[in-house]
């Protein structure tokens, strides 16, 4: 029988999961309440150790508001113009927006953190596998990378494996955090293309 990838996809599945669970801003505690889904369950489903069912895929499914055919990546392309994102809220109001639909491979969106008025806790940090580039908006946001502490300003960029413990908050009163995320799959990162430099035309040491 040829070979056609069908009894490979409930196990591609975990990376998929876990790109539209992080695209909604929840956590596997979180996901574990609202479906009633251990997070056990939940956790080696993500990381490719346990095949999901079809009872389990219906709930998260129904959850993180995607298709089937998305977890499975056989969604057609839209014959119309792309769904407008919907901003989804996480247990500590923190606004997600969508800014991709394709829950596989690179994705982005941008997160907003509320004013503050109280100096904020150390983020709570996880890890998991993955790549991810993040760029301050607005405000002042707090990354906790490892062992690291920075505070990131407007305009100011950081990019990390996601292997190594991190989290973000708020850093200041000043009010509310704007800023983007780009995520992909261990081993797929942004690759940074620039312009030669004026005076290094073709043909020119």
């Amino acid at each position: 029988m040829a070979d056609d990838g069908i009894a490979d996809t409930p196990a591609a599945m975990g990376s998929r999961l876990r790109a539209a669970r992080e695209q909604r801003g929840a956590t596997l505690t979180g996901v574990g309440c609202a479906t009633g889904i251990s997070l056990s369950t939940l956790s080696r489903i993500e990381t490719g150790r346990r095949r999901p069912t079809l009872e389990v895929l219906l709930r998260l499914a129904k959850e993180y508001d995607v298709s089937l055919d998305e977890l499975a990546g056989t969604a057609p392309a839209a014959a119309a113009g792309p769904r407008p994102p919907v901003p989804q809220r996480s247990g500590n109001d923190k606004a997600v927006l969508p800014l991709t639909r394709y829950v596989g491979g690179l994705h982005a969106h941008k997160h907003v953190l509320p004013a503050i008025d109280a100096p904020p806790a150390r983020p709570r940090q996880v890890s998991h596998d993955g790549y991810e580039w993040l760029c301050v908006l607005y405000g002042r946001l707090w990354l906790a990378l490892g062992d690291q502490d920075l505070v990131l300003t407007a305009g100011e960029v950081a990019e990390f494996d996601t292997r190594t413990a991190h989290g973000v908050a708020n850093a200041g009163p000043d009010g509310p955090v704007e800023y983007l995320i780009m995520f992909g799959p261990q081993g797929e990162r942004l690759r940074l293309r620039t312009p030669p430099a004026p005076g290094r035309g073709a043909g020119r040491p």
